[in-house]
């Protein structure tokens, strides 16, 4: 089995999307603490299962999710990713609109999540 590296555009943006999200949540996984400190969340020393739930819930996801895509480059895996993207930046503005989110850090996320999920999914419905 080699590894398949894309040659069409879309799919190589499709692509970039999913290496993003796995070199992310290799980051959440092993350096959980500089992850806390990014998001401007609480600090862990109250609550040392803080520590599990950065590395599964969140690098765990990701890196998951994100090398699934690279290494099976299959359009239901891209969909997959590009759907789970788009719903979380639907919460992120969710969140900007009702939860008093409106941080200087929510905006450039938002910008993020919304690029990471057009690319996988303009690619799956032809677009790109």
């Amino acid at each position: 089995m080699e590894f398949y590296l894309p040659t069409e555009t879309g799919e190589l943006l499709a692509f970039s999307s999913a290496a993003f999200t796995a070199l992310a949540g290799l980051f959440m996984m092993f350096a959980p603490g500089l992850t806390f400190r990014f998001f401007g969340l609480g600090s862990m020393e109250h609550r040392p299962g803080a520590i599990a739930e950065a590395r599964s819930s969140l690098g765990g996801f990701y890196a998951g999710i994100g090398l699934s895509a690279i290494l099976l480059a299959q359009d239901w895996i891209y969909m997959a990713l590009g759907a789970g993207f788009a719903l979380a930046a639907f919460g992120r503005i969710l969140s900007l609109m009702s939860d008093r989110g409106r941080n200087p850090l929510n905006y450039p996320l938002l910008v993020v999540q919304i690029v990471l999920a057009a690319l996988p999914l303009g690619y799956v419905l032809g677009f790109l």
